[in-house]
């Protein structure tokens, strides 16, 4: 039996969602995405559950994206495929109205990079680097990175990380707006606990029709997000 590619604790509220695969800087193969699947069906399904936090095991990565061990052969291409069309793993991240926190260290690139751009808030040590380098590899970015990285730093930052492939160091990454806290390694979770706690402090119906009105209101014309946001301020949007 092979171990867990991903690990799930649940403390007090808080969801702990840990890739571990660190010998391979928890790299995304098949097996993780079925099992980040299952672990988002627990997620949604525990109403204990108020805040995830999403971190990566080891010392080098949070997560260095797909696992390009896989590629190169028909059977797993073409089970790639199918996957991605029978589930859209990261449109459901996408969709989680929970709040998602990123907790990254060391590398976080491509597809790991992309699931942080997915997560509401993300938190950094100073030896993290991100990046989306699919261009060297002769592909793009296929986990929402050409859509969510442009809505969060700006169109001519995301072309400058997209089109040279090359990552870059935490502190620019917070100051093109990618991160919202650096820090010590040592202090990362810590951080990542205390920002669920906060969370935690808030009205559960707020934080996730807040979440929804802002997720939501992105993709329309401004008077239509605003008669949203109307609906969900007086909660008569369908559940």
């Amino acid at each position: 039996m092979t171990d867990p590619t991903v690990l799930y604790e649940r403390r007090d509220g808080v969801a702990w969602v840990t890739f571990n695969r660190p010998d391979v800087l928890n790299a995304l193969n098949l097996q993780a995405r079925d099992e980040l699947w299952a672990t988002l069906d627990a997620i949604e399904l525990d109403p204990e559950v108020r805040v995830v936090v999403f971190r990566g095991a080891g010392e080098r990565a949070f997560s260095a994206g797909a696992d390009i061990s896989e590629f190169g052969t028909a059977p797993s291409f073409d089970a790639a495929r199918r996957a991605r069309l029978e589930r859209d793993l990261w449109g459901r991240i996408a969709r989680v109205e929970k709040p998602l926190i990123a907790a990254i260290h060391g590398y976080a690139l491509g597809a790991g990079c992309e699931l942080a751009l997915l997560c509401d808030l993300r938190l950094a040590s100073e030896d993290a680097r991100l990046g989306l380098p699919e261009v060297a590899l002769a592909y793009i970015p296929t986990a929402g990175g050409t859509q969510t990285l442009a809505r969060t730093i700006g169109r001519g930052r995301a072309l400058d990380l997209i089109l040279t492939g090359e990552p870059i160091p935490a502190r620019q990454a917070l100051d093109w707006g990618l991160l919202h806290w650096v820090g010590p390694r040592d202090r990362l979770y810590d951080e990542a606990e205390a920002l669920a706690r906060r969370l935690l402090g808030q009205p559960a119906d707020a934080l996730r029709l807040a979440k929804r009105a802002l997720v939501r209101g992105l993709d329309l014309p401004l008077s239509d997000a605003l008669r949203l946001e109307a609906r969900l301020r007086s909660r008569r949007a369908p559940v």
